[in-house]
């Protein structure tokens, strides 16, 4: 199968990030064609740093080949290293009504949150992640559970560009995690976890041992004693229970009888140590990596120049089809 994924150069990455898209990415690679790509034409639709975009850029591929991802195995490379994005972008912003635009759920949050900056980049994101999937003829979109509706607009398009144009574009599905589409912050536990929120509230991949025992230890539990998962009754220790499921590779149910009978100080201990195990590598990745940023470079360039050609080919279909 062809599959397309990616993540933004903005903020920290944070566990929620690797655990809920990441972590798919993995057992993909093994047995499909798989596009992971550095979206930062999407990251520059709200206000940022255009000083340090490069060095977030490099941030995200680390964290991509951190974490397993074989560029051998998996093309990997910089949104904006191909221009076939935009192009494809702006042919279907001509079919996608502007009213399901505004209905984008993310649209107005972030229009809430950025009142200042409501720019109509903000506005046409979701296009440009249809371009995305669609200039690659992605059948299998994995990602977390807030990219579901934008996942389900990009099909949409191409429905309809197939019925206006002749059959172009494959209709692409969404993939979710059952359990851990989405991490809850660690200081409002209803809330998703976020790039954008006070660092307080997630575990970035690139934390000390130090920061993750302090953050683990300060974070949101619930009153009684019982470490439980229910997210309603009990969103603090559901979320972390979450969490140490995952890492683990465990069930929830497994996972609460590993602590049948702790206290949440000894869980909290517990799962701070895995966390430190886990991470570890991807911060000394990120050392090694930045010791010889030229390896980067290379393996975004080749994999822009691969997924160049099959943006190409896409497109000629999209202009043939579109009498351009």
């Amino acid at each position: 199968m062809k599959i397309f994924s990616g993540i933004q150069p903005s903020g920290e990455l944070h566990i929620g990030n690797y655990l809920a898209v990441i972590t798919q990415w993995l057992d993909l690679q093994e047995k499909n064609d798989c596009i992971f790509c550095v979206v930062d034409w999407h990251a520059i639709t709200v206000p940022y740093n255009s000083s340090i975009l490069q060095q977030k850029i490099k941030e995200v591929a680390a964290i991509y080949l951190a974490s397993g991802i074989d560029p051998e195995k998996s093309t990997i490379f910089t949104q904006s290293a191909v221009k076939e994005h935009v192009e494809l972008a702006w042919l279907l912003n001509t079919i996608t009504p502007v009213g399901d635009l505004q209905r984008m759920t993310q649209f107005k949050e972030k229009s809430a949150k950025h009142a200042k900056n409501i720019c109509a980049g903000l506005l046409n994101y979701p296009v440009l992640m249809a371009a995305d999937i669609l200039l690659y003829q992605t059948e299998v979109v994995p990602v977390g559970q807030d990219q579901k509706q934008h996942v389900e607009l990009a099909r949409e398009i191409a429905r309809r560009f197939n019925a206006r144009f002749g059959e172009t574009f494959i209709l692409p599905k969404v993939q979710i995690m059952k359990i851990g589409a989405k991490i809850m912050s660690l200081t409002e536990p209803t809330k998703k976890m976020s790039k954008s929120d006070p660092d307080q509230s997630r575990i970035s991949l690139f934390d000390t041992p130090e920061q993750i025992k302090k953050k683990i230890a300060s974070s949101t539990t619930d009153s009684g004693h019982e470490i439980k998962y229910n997210p309603e009754e009990k969103p603090g220790i559901s979320n972390l229970l979450t969490i140490y499921s995952l890492l683990m590779e465990k069930t929830i149910k497994d996972a609460e009888k590993d602590f049948a009978n702790a206290s949440y100080q000894t869980f909290k201990q517990r799962l701070s140590e895995l966390l430190v195990e886990k991470l570890t590598p991807f911060r000394e990745k990120k050392t090694e990596l930045a010791q010889s940023p030229e390896r980067i470079e290379k393996i975004l360039k080749a994999g822009a120049e691969k997924a160049g050609i099959q943006a190409q080919a896409t497109m000629a279909k999209v202009r043939q089809a579109m009498g351009l």
